[in-house]
């Protein structure tokens, strides 16, 4: 592969050109199995203990100069309000895992891999390295959802498909890319056009996300 032709930086007319219009997410807001009113209850009495807790200790901390202890407090606060979702979704028939993507897949902290859908993942643009919630609903329905992304950048590059992997390039300057061909169906892209791809910010990946494609003239 080679990178000889010349790159034009695209223009705000270039990257408005495509309406992207994948399919919508499903609802999560939809009620599945309503909290009983001493559930609700009792988990809104052990989110406002742990809060109280956690927030008074980090202040005493704060006030006594410990600014490492507080900041470790500040992070169980964020850690026990993950937990505590976790436990009202349970409540209401839905299982909550926690991963990261790799650019395909999420990697779910029980230790197993979910396949993302592409059709997802072409639209959020996601990339590797952020962080995802899946939501399984009592139906087995999957529903996934970007809850930390990772600090981004753009990249322009030149697309090629690799015949022996089967699989869609994306040849930069300084790396070359995998990108979903979810993405490079939607836009159309052929061999030769001009991709903008969104990349983790100052750091390695082997795939990138597809922001826009600026056609071969």
């Amino acid at each position: 592969m080679n990178f000889e032709d010349e790159y034009s930086e695209p223009t705000l007319e270039d990257l408005e050109e495509i309406d992207e219009v994948f399919e919508v997410e499903p609802d999560l807001d939809a009620p599945v199995n309503e909290l009983s009113p001493q559930s609700r209850k009792e988990l809104s009495l052990k989110m406002l203990r742990h809060v109280y807790e956690n927030l008074g200790h980090a202040i005493e901390l704060l006030e006594s100069g410990n600014d490492a202890g507080a900041a470790t407090r500040l992070a169980d606060l964020l850690a026990g309000k993950s937990q505590m979702v976790r436990e009202k979704e349970e409540l209401m028939g839905r299982k909550v895992v926690e991963g990261i993507f790799d650019g395909m897949n999420m990697v779910g902290d029980d230790g197993d891999i979910y396949p993302v859908p592409p059709n997802y993942a072409s639209k959020s643009r996601l990339i590797e390295g952020d962080v995802m919630k899946l939501t399984i609903l009592e139906d087995g329905s999957l529903v996934y959802k970007q809850i930390r992304p990772m600090e981004r950048e753009r990249a322009i590059g030149q697309l090629q498909y690799d015949q022996d992997q089967g699989t869609h390039l994306v040849l930069s300057e300084s790396a070359c890319y995998q990108v979903l061909p979810a993405s490079i169906s939607f836009h159309r892209g052929e061999d030769g056009d001009e991709v903008v791809l969104t990349i983790p910010k100052g750091g390695q990946s082997k795939w990138a996300a597809v922001e826009t494609i600026i056609k071969k003239r």
